[in-house]
C-alpha cells in the first residue's frame, strides 16, 4: 500500500507521532476538519473544472460559423439592391449647382 509516496511503515510512525501529540480525544476533531477541508477544495477544483469547460464551450459555439443563406435570398436581394446606373441618375443634378452663397454657377468658355 503506497499513498502519496508514503508506504505502510510511514504511515503508522505518522499515526503513533499524531497521537501522541494530539491526544485521543482531539485526533478525531482533526481528522473530520481535515475531511472537510479536502472535501470542499474538491469541490472547488470540480466547480472551477466546470466552469472551465462551460466556457470553453460558449467560445467554441460563438467562433464556429454562422448559417449561410440560401442562394434564392441571395439573389433577391440582389435583384432589390439599387444598382451603379440608378445610384448615378439619383445623384447627378437635374438642376443646376449653386454654389455656397445661393447664386448659380456659370462656365465661362
Amino acid at each position: 500500500m503506497n499513498i502519496f509516496g508514503i508506504g505502510l511503515p510511514e504511515m503508522a510512525v505518522i499515526m503513533v507521532l499524531a497521537l501522541l501529540i494530539f491526544g485521543p480525544k482531539k485526533l478525531p476533531e482533526i481528522g473530520r476538519s481535515l475531511g472537510k477541508t479536502i472535501r470542499s477544495f474538491q469541490d472547488a477544483s470540480k466547480e472551477f473544472e466546470n466552469e472551465f469547460k462551460r466556457e470553453a464551450a460558449r467560445l467554441e459555439e460563438s467562433d464556429s460559423p454562422k448559417a449561410v443563406a440560401p442562394a434564392s435570398e441571395v439573389l433577391q436581394e440582389l435583384e432589390e439592391a439599387p444598382t451603379a446606373e440608378s445610384v448615378a441618375v439619383e445623384a447627378s443634378p437635374s438642376e443646376p449647382s449653386q454654389n455656397g452663397t445661393g447664386l448659380s454657377e456659370t462656365v465661362a468658355s
